[in-house]
């Protein structure tokens, strides 16, 4: 199938979720439309302004042409035109619903670091059915934080990061001893393998087997809903995924009644070290972390690791091999680390990996270039001023990082791959936020950037590569067009 016929097809797709959308919701009458009369008065006065823009075509809005551009090679061009015309914040209605669209590194931060009482977290109707009410990245308030907390602290302790470092080496060698040199390694698909070992290991022990093999089955079947058509009956693909779901959380709520029938047998009390994130949340004494809580929450949590790690990995892989002279520098780099502990004959610790500076100069530039999150969607709660505009209560709110990651404003020559651009550079800005921001920073950001550095350090220490030319697609998810493939030879 060509581009323009996918093109056509994924216009058409999201067409008919907006009509759908928007006949059983109502949206364009809803409250947060109807105030855009008061507002737009607003802009003409000398206070705060209701933002510019257009809300496009009635009931589809600007969606088409968003989609449009999002699946082309210039995915932020619907921002700039706009940007251009109306400024770095903007209104529009895209995918069903009346939007304030945020190109302005500042207002994001602003809004990212927002509590509940402002802004509270927005998915499309499929993915919010899909999750539902409890999941991890709806809730809000106490049991937020709570959760937010305990996972945060067991991902960022030295304990995992040890197991992480262990598990990636001993699935990167029985992943990479197989490799020839006779055919392409697809390098998207290995990443994407190792990564979900990693991720259900960290998450509920599961290791290998046929327990592993389900759980990736059921789960590949779940996140093919959260682009489906909001519709709920048998035969339709959400309501196979919440299928799959319901299927996994019963696999994870075995796995949770097995720990507690073992902790009971041996009468383990409050000192046992957490193995998983399981452990972690079991030991907690909070009465609403119940069992079934818990074990929805792990399916939803595989979503934002089971593809921004692996395509961390294959971004920096595509980028690496377009520029011989980062690709030099990082593999002397890690050349001589591996001859080092080879001399002291001393393991490679996480530390290790994480102090390698170019080849933290290289993640970092990939995150910024590959926009592995391309926005962030949140929810007003009520009239919300953040430098001189005005987010209507009811509005949702979209924080574009894409186009603030490849704004000239913020960074020179934009899209040019250049690590060293981060030498000067500190990453504590409003202008980089690969991962969101605020109260809801993704937990697992070190990990990313831990197994990311592993996988690279294994990649250039074994072998030399050519990678074949391929694309990268940035709509409904980054992913490389081919898979990227690469012809090795061992070192």
């Amino acid at each position: 199938m060509d581009t323009s016929s996918s093109l056509l097809l994924f216009s058409f797709f999201f067409f008919i979720i907006i009509v759908i959308f928007n006949k059983i919701n109502g949206l364009r009458s809803s409250p947060a439309t109807k105030k855009l009369n008061d507002h737009h008065v607003i802009s003409h006065s000398h206070g705060p302004k209701f933002p510019q823009g257009s809300l496009g075509w009635p009931v589809i809005g600007e969606t088409i042409e968003f989609v449009s551009s999002a699946y082309s090679d210039h995915p932020e061009s619907f921002m700039d035109k706009r940007r251009v015309m109306y400024g770095r914040v903007f209104k529009s209605h895209i995918f069903g619903t009346a939007t304030i669209v945020s190109t302005d590194a500042e207002v994001n931060r602003a809004v990212l670091q927002s509590d509940s009482t402002a802004f509270v977290p927005f998915y499309p109707k499929t993915v919010r059915e899909l999750m539902g009410k409890s999941s991890i990245l709806l809730i809000n308030g106490s049991l937020h934080r709570r959760f937010h907390g305990l996972v945060g602290s067991f991902l960022k302790s030295p304990l995992l990061k040890a197991q992480i470092v262990r598990d990636m080496h001993k699935f990167l060698s029985e992943s990479m001893d197989l490799w020839s040199e006779d055919q392409p390694v697809l390098l998207q698909d290995v990443s994407k393998t190792v990564a979900f070992k990693v991720l259900a290991k960290a998450l509920i022990s599961v290791e290998k087997g046929e327990e592993l093999e389900e759980l990736k089955k059921e789960f590949e079947n779940f996140i093919s809903g959260l682009m489906s058509l909001p519709i709920n009956f048998p035969g339709t693909q959400l309501h196979r995924s919440l299928q799959a779901k319901k299927n996994m959380v019963k696999q994870v709520e075995r796995i949770i009644e097995g720990k507690i029938r073992r902790a009971e047998n041996k009468e383990e009390d409050g000192t046992v070290i957490a193995k998983d994130v399981v452990d972690v949340l079991l030991k907690d004494s909070s009465e609403y972390l119940t069992h079934t809580l818990i074990a929805n929450n792990m399916i939803d949590m595989m979503i934002p690791g089971h593809d921004s790690v692996p395509v961390l990995i294959t971004l920096a892989v595509k980028f690496l091999s377009d520029s011989p002279a980062a690709l030099d520098l990082l593999t002397e780099e890690n050349m001589k680390l591996k001859s080092l502990k080879e001399l002291t004959g001393e393991p490679l610790y996480w530390n290790d990996y994480l102090s390698l500076p170019f080849t933290q100069k290289v993640i970092t530039e990939t995150l910024r270039m590959g926009n592995v999150i391309i926005g962030v969607m949140r929810k007003a709660m009520k009239d919300v001023e953040i430098k001189g505009y005005v987010i209507p209560k009811g509005w949702c709110f979209l924080a574009y990082l894409r186009s603030v990651h490849l704004d000239k404003l913020y960074y020179e020559s934009p899209y040019k791959f250049n690590p060293w651009r981060w030498q000067e550079r500190d990453m504590n800005t409003s202008s980089f936020s690969p991962f969101g921001g605020g109260q809801r920073l993704c937990p697992g950001l070190d990990l990313a950037r831990l197994e990311a550095s592993i996988f690279l350090h294994h990649l250039v220490t074994r072998f030399r590569w050519i990678a074949e030319e391929d694309t990268i697609i940035n709509f409904p998810t980054v992913h490389m067009k081919n898979k990227l493939p690469i012809w090795i030879k061992r070192i």
